[in-house]
């Protein structure tokens, strides 16, 4: 569900970014251009010549409107349209010398405009909004969710910062939680950086196109009974199997090695957490109320019996 309150907020930030990029205006950049007649030169420069339908494609414009923009861009002499060579019933289109001409100091207009942007923050300030809006682009782009391959790695340096900083900070945003639980994976962080045997325990980073967008770790409890610990999946990387995965290579590290029980620790909140245990075969075997990290909460302890595969 989400808030109006957070609908409001996008709307304001749209509001606000359009008035200073000036897209609302007659012409970008002081031309004679649309932002979306902007956005067709553009593509069209990065093509050497296109079939027409998959521009619209592309684009998501309607057939006619862009069948009328490139009729007034062949007009002026921008753009050339032909027969498709392997399909005569398909139109092709490409800029000409003065189209390329045109987006050239289109390209030049909008890089001015960014730097006249930029330059009035220090080198800190650019930084902190370029990732921003680079963080912007990543979570509402949803073709990541498709055709990315997960991949899996031990930690590496820095990646146990990472651990706990994500810990805290998520499970504040989400539920709430105080620092009481950063402190408490902290401590489990630790020890493992400090004390893990590596014939015996494991843990893995999971990445997506290079991104860190989840973790767990495979500790020991005594000789037979292995611990589930610190199953993280950033909102990002959500509904893509990397949770099911990353509890998947657990069990798999913890039979190799011969435990013959995995037990975890969680807290009844966490469902979509849970739904995976309760997938791949653990079973509820106790609860307690647990208020250290919020009010009113339930912890749980869940156990899976090991079989060699």
């Amino acid at each position: 569900m989400v808030s109006d309150a957070r609908v409001q907020a996008v709307r304001r930030f749209n509001r606000f970014y359009t008035r200073i990029l000036g897209v609302l205006a007659e012409g970008m950049n002081n031309t004679p251009y649309s932002l979306t007649e902007a956005r067709v030169l553009f593509e069209l420069s990065q093509r050497e010549h296109t079939e027409v339908t998959a521009l619209r494609r592309d684009l998501g414009l309607d057939a006619g409107y862009l069948s009328r923009l490139l009729a007034r861009f062949e007009s002026d002499g921008l753009v050339s349209r032909d027969k498709s060579a392997t399909d005569g019933r398909r139109q092709v289109a490409g800029l000409t010398e003065a189209g390329h001409t045109t987006m050239k100091m289109l390209n030049e207009r909008s890089e001015a405009q960014v730097r006249a942007l930029l330059d009035p923050l220090g080198e800190e300030d650019q930084r902190k909004l370029v990732a921003a809006m680079e963080t912007i682009r990543e979570r509402l782009d949803r073709t990541r969710k498709h055709g990315n391959t997960v991949v899996l790695r031990p930690p590496g340096p820095g990646d146990l910062g990472w651990v706990v900083e994500r810990n805290g900070a998520l499970y504040a945003q989400e539920y709430q939680w105080g620092p009481g639980y950063e402190a408490l994976v902290a401590r489990i962080v630790a020890d493992y950086a400090e004390n893990h045997d590596p014939a015996q325990e494991a843990g893995w980073i999971a990445e997506i196109n290079g991104e860190r967008v989840g973790s767990i770790f495979c500790t020991r409890k005594d000789n037979t009974t292995a611990r589930l610990r610190l199953l993280l999946v950033e909102p990002s990387a959500r509904g893509m199997g990397v949770g099911g995965r990353l509890v998947d290579e657990c069990l798999r590290f913890a039979t190799s090695i011969g435990y013959r029980t995995i037990e975890l620790w969680t807290i009844s909140v966490l469902t979509a957490a849970r739904r995976i245990y309760q997938q791949r075969g653990f079973s509820l075997v106790s609860t307690e109320p647990h208020d250290a990290f919020a009010p009113g909460q339930t912890a749980e302890t869940w156990r899976k019996e090991l079989i060699d595969r």
